[in-house]
């Protein structure tokens, strides 16, 4: 599996190769991200929720990365401190990123009332579920590259 991935993509992270130990993780963690390629939420929202969680899982190799991609799509240095504290500048935004962080820390506390506001703020079902999908693949990430022992500059 790692060698089809280095023949198609020239190379691969610290990440995938330790990960490549355990073919099982590996190609879940390969379905999961190529599926969340089709989420219909939007891209800086979920490296919001990304960053959010990551700052509470304590992956500063995940961090790093999901900082720096939403820095490539726009996202302002106060939204990214703001993410970090859980929070955002508007009000759909930090609904998302506290569905996010409940999904991490507590998902049996969700409220029908939480989706229901997700909802008048124009969020879809599909939307809804793609944050835990985002979060489902922050969890495996970091959690991994805690265990691995991998940093941020392996």
């Amino acid at each position: 599996m790692l060698g089809d991935l280095v023949e198609r993509h020239g190379q691969v992270g610290d990440m995938v190769s330790t990960m490549a130990h355990s073919p099982a993780v590996l190609g879940g963690y390969l379905q999961l991200s190529k599926a969340m390629r089709r989420a219909k939420l939007d891209r800086k929202v979920s490296e919001l929720v990304s960053i959010a969680v990551q700052s509470k899982q304590g992956c500063g190799m995940c961090l790093a990365s999901h900082i720096s991609a939403a820095r490539s799509l726009g996202v302002s240095d106060d939204e990214i401190a703001l993410a970090q504290q859980g929070t955002a500048m508007t009000g759909p935004v930090a609904a998302m990123i506290a569905l996010g962080l409940q999904v991490y820390r507590e998902p049996t506390s969700i409220t029908d009332e939480q989706i229901d506001e997700l909802r008048g703020y124009g969020y879809s079902d599909r939307e809804i579920s793609d944050v835990v999908g985002v979060v489902s693949l922050n969890i495996l990430t970091g959690a991994f590259n805690l265990v691995a022992g991998l940093t941020p500059g392996d």
